[in-house]
């Protein structure tokens, strides 16, 4: 009796009067068929314009086609959740207002408003397509979402605003145009995966968001694409960086992160960029043919770098220290594509050690006009000497057991016709240039 008792309650707190309403186009309709449904109805809504903005004060699901279209008309956000177990799937929704400070939105899930669904929407011309606002445990998927296109990037909204939302998912999106696809700040256990942004400022922003997932997601021409700060203990994993103009990926005061199994690719500047970050765990990853593979600075200590590899790049490792770094763990250290190495004994590990910088990169670093000596006997006389008296060198990066193969990620086609793209549209000088100066801002 006891364990049927819970089950007994539950049928009984289901709504019994749950219907499914017809909902058809209009002025004030899709208003008018909220307040008079009750919680569990489903509204089905047929082809046609809907006038917003609405409230959704109880739990229903809205559902359509993608031609049933809300539209704002330019004022505040579109569709405001403020009930729990609230679903909305399929529709269109559009023409927030403009008021970036007002967060004006597609749709915003409040704090209060639990367990939200969000599922193939297309979100076209909002300031932000989805802010989930202290909602917990929302599920936002398999949605389309077109940003703004203002002059000044930074005025344009996040595809995604994550804001103290414990429990957020948001997965198998596709977010083009705007600030940034995912913002998400001061919030903890989110799961952003499998998503795909494209002519963004960052891809993922995170700001102060702990214990969360960054997984399988596609970055192509983006000014940015994993820009993880002030945050811990955030997994990323399985991720693509293609095109990227600034950096691929970036720790700025991120912590205790387990950063593996990541693509960056044709990167113009960074591929990686580490800033005072701590104790991450950065394995498994491939840095291919950007300006810099790694700019590792501000004191970032005991990370663990192995079985990573640095393919391509104009300068694969930038170390702004005196400090003597180990980039092995375990007698397993990096692939580098520049390392003579032999391997004679054919355990996978080069039989002579690597570093990446000497006493000249230094120089060249703090005083960029010395580049007019590179070429000169001077020069490389200095670097002969170094090499041959490794006493002389300065400190930085060492890599004791360096690999002889790199690990390989693949890309899918379709994936990589946009990839291409991108570098066709570069070539030609047609990329968005707006704003670059304000890549580390938030």
């Amino acid at each position: 009796m006891r364990t049927g008792l819970p089950l007994i309650l539950a049928f009984l707190a289901l709504p019994l009067w749950a219907a499914e309403v017809k909902v058809v186009p209009g002025a004030g309709t899709l208003a008018s068929a909220i307040a008079g449904s009750s919680s569990g109805d489903v509204l089905v809504l047929a082809d046609g314009a809907y006038k917003g903005p609405v409230t959704i004060d109880r739990s229903l699901t809205l559902t359509g086609p993608a031609g049933a279209v809300i539209d704002g008309e330019g004022n505040g956000t579109v569709v405001t959740i403020t009930a729990d177990d609230v679903a909305i799937r399929g529709l269109t929704v559009t023409g927030s207002g403009k008021r970036n400070a007002d967060l004006d939105s597609g749709i915003k899930i409040v704090k209060g408003a639990d367990r939200a669904r969000i599922e193939g929407v297309t979100l076209i011309d909002n300031m932000h397509g989805v802010d989930v606002h202290g909602g917990l445990n929302a599920v936002v998927r398999g949605n389309t979402i077109i940003g703004r296109q203002n002059v000044r990037m930074n005025e344009r909204g996040n595809g995604f605003y994550v804001w103290n939302a414990p429990g957020t998912v948001i997965a198998d999106n596709t977010v083009r145009y705007g600030r940034d696809g995912i913002f998400s700040n001061a919030s903890r256990k989110g799961t952003y995966r499998n998503n795909v942004f494209r002519d963004l400022r960052f891809a993922v922003h995170y700001m102060y968001t702990n214990d969360s997932e960054v997984s399988g997601n596609v970055s192509v021409g983006n000014h940015l694409g994993y820009a993880i700060m002030y945050s811990r203990g955030v997994v990323v994993k399985d991720n693509l960086s293609l095109g990227d103009r600034e950096h691929g990926l970036m720790l700025n005061y991120a912590n205790d992160a387990d950063v593996s199994g990541n693509l960056v690719r044709g990167g113009a500047k960074k591929c990686t960029f580490i800033y005072n970050a701590h104790k991450n765990l950065i394995y498994r990853n491939r840095f291919e043919g950007c300006g810099i593979g790694i700019h590792f600075t501000a004191g970032s200590e005991r990370n663990v770098l192995t079985g990573n590899g640095f393919i391509g790049n104009k300068e694969q490792v930038k170390y702004v220290g005196t400090r003597h770094v180990e980039w092995s763990f375990e007698g397993r250290g990096n692939y580098w594509s520049d390392h003579p190495a032999f391997d004679l004994n054919g355990d996978g590990i080069a039989d002579g050690v690597y570093r990446p910088n000497d006493l000249m990169d230094h120089i060249l670093w703090s005083q960029p006009a010395a580049a007019l000596l590179t070429g000169s006997p001077a020069v490389q006389l200095v670097r002969w000497s170094q090499k041959s008296f490794p006493a002389t060198l300065p400190g930085g990066v060492l890599d004791s057991f360096p690999l002889m193969t790199a690990p390989v990620i693949p890309v899918p086609p379709e994936i990589a016709a946009m990839e291409a793209e991108v570098a066709g549209r570069w070539a030609e000088g047609k990329y968005d240039d707006i704003d670059a100066e304000n890549i580390g801002t938030h």
